[in-house]
């Protein structure tokens, strides 16, 4: 996750503690973070999207952690002390007793976000989001109008979310964009930009596609329509540092952007440069993301390295609690996600950017290539930019080969 606006300003941005290391409350290193937990609390959605990674639907689905179960997990996260509690979906909403749920975990003093369709959300659900103290909500949007509608598979769609952002903004509860890069969203990334300033929406989230459930179907970005979403983005995000409205906005699922952030930055804005790429090197990107600062947990329990690796099982939290698994588990995969340097192949292993990148996006090339060391099949840097070394790292050393960590390591499917 990059936050833009902290790199392309001077201004300081929510959590630029934990992933940049300043400000108070840093830890020492971003190896040294507990994970950001996204908590699919329901698979149930009211909406058919066609790139939701759960391939979620209108229909019970058995087995989903009960309100006893979801208590004691979310005792065991308190204790675990996880810096945040991402409730998502489905659609979180649709889960039975949610405030409940979600009350219960304010009070054990977790941080809570929400990520929702925002269908549901009405002034008075928007009341009870605020009192219980949600710190975010994102809502999610694919496009304007008709597009959205078609995107969410279902006509209204797109009214209903823009109502929940004025539901959520008129009782006092940040909320946010939440978007998904495609080909289908591409077309519409100006409009959207224009939603965003005449909505006065303070925070951004342009994710980039991950081959999971329905997505695995949806058209991604060629690499040169990717470059250009980022240069749009950018010239947005610089756009409104000048008028002195600097939303928080932030890339998601993609390292190279980071990357691509400092070519743009030696071009144009070289003093930022350095700071920049301090807070960079420092956040390490995808080598302290998946399976080290964000973990996910199903609708079922199941443990995985991240929302999109549900093929990926590490453990469930109905038989061992969360933080045993997070500290124990010897998975073949997730001690490759957490070796220094990852055992990164192809491009990925030579890339001058290794510091900065983390080694891409591992489940993207896991969907692709079934190695989930392969390159990352999205990075769109090319090939000359991946030896262009700027500014200088510190040292980083060669990539090792370890044998039991290649693409012949079994699925662990416990």
């Amino acid at each position: 996750m990059l936050n833009l606006t902290s790199l392309l300003s001077l201004t300081t941005q929510p959590a630029d503690n934990l992933r940049y290391g300043r400000g108070h409350g840093a830890p020492p290193s971003a190896t040294d973070r507990r994970p950001v937990v996204v908590w699919n609390i329901t698979r149930r959605c009211n909406l058919h999207c066609i790139h939701c990674y759960s391939d979620s639907d209108l229909r019970f689905y058995p087995g989903e952690l009960t309100d006893d179960e979801s208590h004691r997990l979310i005792d065991d996260l308190a204790d675990f002390k996880i810096p945040a509690l991402l409730l998502s979906g489905g659609e979180p909403l649709m889960r039975p007793r949610f405030f409940d749920i979600a009350r219960y975990a304010a009070q054990r003093g977790l941080r809570l976000t929400l990520s929702t369709n925002g269908t549901l959300i009405t002034p008075h659900v928007a009341e009870q989001i605020r009192s219980i103290g949600f710190s975010y909500v994102g809502i999610s949007l694919d496009g304007i109008g008709p597009a959205h509608d078609n995107f969410r598979g279902k006509s209204g769609s797109f009214n209903r979310a823009v109502a929940a952002f004025r539901a959520c903004q008129q009782v006092g509860q940040k909320v946010g964009l939440r978007l998904t890069l495609s080909r289908q969203t591409f077309s519409q990334l100006d409009q959207i930009l224009d939603f965003i300033e005449s909505e006065n929406i303070p925070r951004v989230c342009f994710y980039h596609l991950v081959y999971s459930g329905r997505g695995s179907d949806l058209a991604s970005l060629s690499h040169q329509q990717s470059r250009q979403a980022l240069d749009k983005i950018i010239n947005r995000v610089e756009k409104w540092i000048h008028q002195g409205s600097p939303r928080e906005v932030l890339t998601v699922d993609q390292p190279a952007d980071a990357a691509y952030l400092l070519l743009y930055l030696q071009k144009n804005n070289p003093s930022l440069a350095l700071r920049a790429r301090q807070m960079l090197e420092w956040n390490g990107g995808a080598a302290n993301s998946s399976g080290i600062g964000i973990a996910n947990i199903d609708s079922q329990g199941n443990v995985h390295p991240d929302q999109f690796w549900h093929s990926l099982n590490l453990g469930n939290v109905r038989h061992t609690p969360f933080s045993q698994i997070w500290r124990e588990s010897k998975d073949p995969i997730l001690l490759g996600l957490r070796s220094k340097p990852r055992p990164v192949q192809g491009r990925c292993s030579s890339c001058l950017w290794l510091p900065i990148c983390g080694g891409g996006f591992r489940v993207r090339a896991w969907q692709r290539t079934g190695n989930p060391w392969a390159e990352d099949p999205a990075c769109y840097l090319t090939d000359q930019e991946t030896q262009t070394q700027f500014p200088a790292f510190s040292h980083y050393p060669p990539t090792p080969t370890t044998p039991q960590l290649t693409n012949q390591s079994p699925i662990n499917s416990n």
